[in-house]
């Protein structure tokens, strides 16, 4: 039996423990995120590949961008510290909340304008004696 820093994936073996395609795991080492070994004409990849996997997925699931993501991963053996990745980490986070929250404020302006028209169109209905429903 191997221990779990040993263990090593296929691409179909880890897609499927990440819940995404060979497609995806291909993309992402085109893109140089994640290098696998070989052996043969086999990818290999390890822990900390399926590690680095993790992070990329999350950090699209959170909105960044690869190139964001890409900076990160390069700090991700570089620090034993961590330090750097953190504060870079913590930076992209701020600048990300802040995205959103003015997301958030242009999307809540644009529901209560939409609002206001979808009312305006049924009392106009109703003036006219049509009902608004059908």
């Amino acid at each position: 039996m191997t221990k779990l820093d040993d263990r090593f994936y296929t691409v179909p073996e880890l897609a499927k423990d990440l819940g995404i395609t060979p497609r995806t795991i291909r993309f992402y080492e085109q893109k140089g995120l994640v290098n696998p070994q070989r052996a043969g004409a086999t990818r290999i990849y390890t822990r900390q590949d399926r590690a680095k996997l993790l992070i990329i997925l999350r950090g699209k699931r959170l909105g960044f961008s690869l190139n964001e993501i890409a900076d990160y991963l390069d700090l991700y053996g570089a620090d034993p510290t961590q330090a750097e990745q953190i504060k870079m980490l913590l930076g992209r986070v701020r600048e990300r909340i802040s995205d959103l929250e003015e997301q958030r404020q242009a999307l809540d302006i644009t529901l209560d304008e939409l609002r206001d028209i979808e009312q305006q169109s049924i009392d106009a209905l109703e003036e006219k004696g049509i009902d608004p429903v059908s």
